[in-house]
C-alpha cells in the first residue's frame, strides 16, 4: 500500500504540474534545464585516456547516483552513462567512477537514496587499441528537487580517436549569419496594445470534457466487443465468490476496476514528456505526412482485423507472464497484474478504439492533456462494470448472453475504422497539397463505406465469423436505418451548392475550398484570405480596414468547425467579408520555402530552429509574438499592428464570436 500511495502521489503531482504549465515559460525556456553537462578528455599515458563528465546543478536541485535500486526500493531512475564504441578500437577499463554523494532517507520515495549536489564529476577510463575510431556517449538522467523529479532527459557527446589519441569533437552548431539575424528579427512584430488586451487565450474548457466523454463512449463500445464482454461475469464471479469474505471480494473487484483506469491513464504519460520537450512537437506529429500515412495503414489493418480476416494481438508470452505474476504474487500487486493482463489480452479489440482516440486527440490540437482526459474516460468506462457488478451481483442476470451480436458490433467498428483511416490519408494529402483526396472524393469514399455497412447490416454481405443463417435482428435494422440516413445526409456534399457544407461533420472532410469544382478564392467559404502576413498587412493599410489574423492548419479539426459552423452564419460571414482583411496562416503547411526565404531562427535562449517550410515560419511567428501554439487562434489587429480585442481560440458560439468581432471593429473606429 505504501508503494501504491507513492505511485499515486507521483502521478497526481505530474498531471497537476502538466495542467498548470504556463505556455509563456514553455516557449521561452523549453531548452533550459537545472543541470548543465560538460565532457572532456584527459590523457593518462600513451594509450590510457580518461573521459571526464561534469554535471553542474542549479541550487536546490540534485542528481541521482548511478546506484541501481533494489526491487523493494522506490526512487528516481539512476543516472546512466552509455558508451558506444568499436571494441577493436577502444577497451573500457573498469566502471564509470563517481564522487562520494549524499546518502539519506528520502521522505517522498520512502527509501534511502544517494545523490549529488552542486557539482558532480564522473570519470571513465579507456585504452586506445587502434589509431582511428569513434566514441559516443549518451547520458540518461533525472534531475530532482525536494518536491519532484523532472522527466527523464538525455545528453549526448561525441569523441574521436585520431592517430592513437582520444579527443573531444566540437559540438556541431548551426551557424547564424547576417541573413539569419535579419530574418529572425523580422519575424518579431511590433505588437501594440498588450497592456489593454490579453494575448494569451484561455484554452477551450469544454474540449477536455468533450474528449473525456468521447473516451468514455469509446470504453463503453469496447465493453461490447468479444474480447471484453465475456470477461465481465467471469471476473466479477472470481472476486465475489473466490474471496474469503464478501467484503474482501467487493474491495478486490473495485480495486481491479481502479487499476484498469490507472493503466489506461498511464498510456498518455509519454505524450506529456514529448509535450514538455517541445511545445510544437505534438502538432508536428499530428500533421507529419509520413506518420499520417502510417496511421492510415494501421487503421486499414485494424479494420480488416475487425472484419475477421485475421487477428492482431500482442505476444501471448506477455499475457502469460503477467498472468503467472498475478497468481504468484497475490494481494494488491497481484490484482494490478490481473488488470494489466486484461489490457493486453483485450488489445485486439481495444487497440483500434484507442488508436482512434489517439489520432483524434492529436488532430484536435489538444495535446497531451486532452489525450489524458480521453484515456481517463476510456479507462473509467472499461473499469466501471467490474466495480458495479461486484456491488450489485444480481445485475449479472440481466446481461445479454454472448453470441453473434458481439461479432456484429466488431464488424461495424471495422467499417468505422475504415472511414477514420481515410481521415489520416486526407491529413497527409492536405498538408502536402497532393490533390488526391479532394473534398468530394473523400465524401464519395465515405458514402461507399456507408453503403457497404448498410448491406452488411441487412445481411447482404457476410464476413468470416458471421453465422451462415443469421436473422436480421431489430438492433441491426435500427442501425441500418441510421446508416441509411447518414449516407443520404452525405450525398449533398458531392454537389457545388450551399448544401455541400455538412456542418455536422465539420473538421472531418477536407475544407470546402479544397474541391474538384472551380472556386473563386482559396479562402474558407469563398472569402478572400491572404496567406502571407506582410501582404495582408499591406492590403489592410490600403483599404484602411482592421485585420482578422487566423492561425489555422490544414489538418486542424476545430479550425474547420469554426469555418463551417461559425463563420458560415450569415451575420458573422458578412462582418468578416466586408469589415475585415482576413489573413490565414497555416502552421502545418509542409510546402518548402524558396532558398532565399529559408533561414535559421535563433530563439531567445540561444538555440536554433531551422525554418524550411511555410508551416515552420508561421508556427514560429505565432509562438514568438503571441506565446501560443494552439489552432485555431484569432487575433484582431489594426493595420499598424495594435491589438483591438482579447485574442481567442475555439469559440463554438456564433453569437459570442460575432460580438468579439464587433467589439474589435468598434475599437478600431474609435482609435
Amino acid at each position: 500500500m505504501k508503494k501504491l500511495f507513492v505511485l499515486l502521489c507521483i502521478l497526481l503531482s505530474f498531471f497537476s504540474s502538466s495542467a498548470q504549465f504556463d505556455f509563456q515559460n514553455q516557449g521561452e525556456n523549453q531548452n533550459m534545464s537545472p543541470v548543465s553537462w560538460e565532457a572532456k578528455v584527459e590523457q593518462q599515458n600513451d594509450s590510457i585516456f580518461s573521459v571526464i563528465i561534469i554535471a553542474d546543478m542549479d541550487e536546490g536541485w540534485h542528481l541521482p547516483s548511478q546506484k541501481e535500486l533494489a526491487l523493494d526500493e522506490n526512487g528516481p531512475i539512476p543516472t546512466y552513462f552509455d558508451f558506444k564504441y568499436d571494441e577493436t578500437v577502444l577497451e573500457k577499463i573498469g566502471k564509470t567512477s563517481e564522487p562520494k554523494g549524499i546518502t539519506k532517507f528520502d521522505e517522498i520515495f520512502q527509501s534511502t537514496l544517494t545523490y549529488f549536489l552542486n557539482v558532480a564529476k564522473f570519470e571513465q577510463k579507456f585504452k586506445v587499441k587502434k589509431q582511428n575510431g569513434n566514441l559516443d556517449l549518451e547520458i540518461s538522467f533525472m534531475i530532482c528537487d525536494d518536491e519532484k523529479c523532472l522527466p527523464l532527459d538525455q545528453k549526448r557527446f561525441n569523441f574521436v580517436v585520431e592517430n592513437g589519441k582520444l579527443k573531444t569533437t566540437a559540438t556541431k552548431k548551426i551557424e547564424i549569419d547576417s541573413k539569419d539575424e535579419i530574418k529572425t528579427k523580422a519575424l518579431k512584430i511590433d505588437l501594440k496594445g498588450q497592456d489593454n488586451f490579453n494575448v494569451e487565450s484561455e484554452e477551450e474548457k469544454d474540449s477536455n470534457f468533450t474528449i473525456f466523454l468521447l473516451g468514455f463512449v469509446g470504453g463503453l463500445i469496447a465493453l461490447l466487443t468479444p474480447c471484453v464482454f465475456p470477461m465481465i461475469p467471469l471476473t466479477v464471479s472470481f472476486f465475489t465468490k473466490g474471496a474469503r469474505t464478501k467484503r474482501i471480494g467487493l474491495i478486490n473487484a473495485i480495486l481491479y476496476g481502479f487499476f484498469i483506469f490507472v493503466i489506461y491513464l498511464l498510456l498518455s504519460v509519454p505524450f506529456h514528456l514529448l509535450d514538455s520537450v517541445n511545445p510544437e512537437i505534438l502538432n508536428n506529429i499530428s500533421t507529419n505526412p509520413i506518420l499520417n500515412i502510417v496511421f492510415f495503414v494501421i487503421f486499414m489493418l485494424f479494420a480488416f482485423s475487425f472484419f475477421g480476416y485475421y487477428e492482431i494481438t500482442l505476444p501471448s508470452s506477455w499475457s502469460n507472464r503477467l498472468d503467472q505474476k498475478a497468481t504468484s504474487v497475490g494481494g494488491f500487486i497481484g490484482i494490478f497484474f490481473m488488470a494489466l493482463t486484461l489490457a493486453l489480452v483485450s488489445f485486439s479489440c481495444t487497440g483500434p478504439i484507442l488508436g482512434s482516440l489517439l489520432g483524434g486527440s492529436l488532430t484536435a490540437d489538444g495535446g497531451a492533456t486532452m489525450l489524458t482526459f480521453g484515456m481517463g474516460g476510456f479507462g473509467l468506462a472499461l473499469a466501471l462494470p467490474f466495480a458495479l457488478f461486484a456491488l450489485f451481483p444480481n445485475w449479472l442476470n440481466s446481461l445479454p448472453k454472448s453470441g453473434g451480436w458481439l461479432n456484429t458490433v466488431k464488424v461495424v467498428l471495422g467499417f468505422l475504422e475504415l472511414g477514420l483511416a481515410f481521415k489520416f490519408l486526407s491529413n497527409a494529402d492536405l498538408v502536402e497539397h497532393w490533390g488526391i483526396l479532394k473534398r468530394e472524393i473523400f465524401i464519395g469514399i465515405w458514402i461507399i463505406i456507408g453503403i457497404a455497412m448498410l448491406l452488411y447490416l441487412f445481411g447482404k454481405i457476410k464476413f468470416p465469423h458471421d453465422s451462415p443463417n443469421q436473422k436480421i435482428s431489430r438492433g441491426r435494422m435500427f442501425f441500418g436505418v441510421i446508416t441509411l440516413a447518414f449516407v443520404v445526409y452525405l450525398i449533398p456534399g458531392l454537389s457545388n451548392t450551399s448544401y455541400a457544407n455538412l456542418k455536422l461533420l465539420s473538421g472531418f472532410p477536407p475544407p470546402l475550398f479544397y474541391s474538384l469544382y472551380e472556386k473563386e478564392t482559396e479562402g474558407p467559404l469563398g472569402l478572400k484570405a491572404y496567406k502571407n502576413f506582410e501582404e495582408g498587412v499591406e492590403a489592410a493599410k490600403a483599404a484602411n480596414k482592421p485585420i482578422l489574423l487566423d492561425f489555422t492548419g490544414w489538418a486542424c479539426v476545430n479550425c474547420r468547425k469554426m469555418e463551417e459552423q461559425v463563420w458560415s452564419v450569415p451575420e458573422v460571414f458578412d462582418v468578416i467579408k466586408n469589415d475585415y482583411i482576413l489573413i490565414s496562416l497555416y502552421v502545418d503547411d509542409k510546402e518548402k520555402l524558396s532558398e532565399d526565404e529559408r533561414f535559421n531562427f535563433q530563439r531567445p535562449n540561444g538555440s536554433v530552429k531551422k525554418i524550411r517550410t511555410i508551416g515552420d515560419k508561421w508556427a514560429t511567428f505565432q509562438t514568438l509574438n503571441f506565446k501560443n501554439n494552439s489552432q485555431p487562434y484569432y487575433v484582431l489587429l489594426s493595420p499598424d499592428l495594435k491589438l483591438l480585442n482579447e485574442t481567442i481560440a475555439y469559440e463554438p458560439s456564433s453569437k459570442a464570436y460575432l460580438n468579439w468581432l464587433k467589439t474589435g471593429l468598434e475599437n478600431f473606429k474609435t482609435e
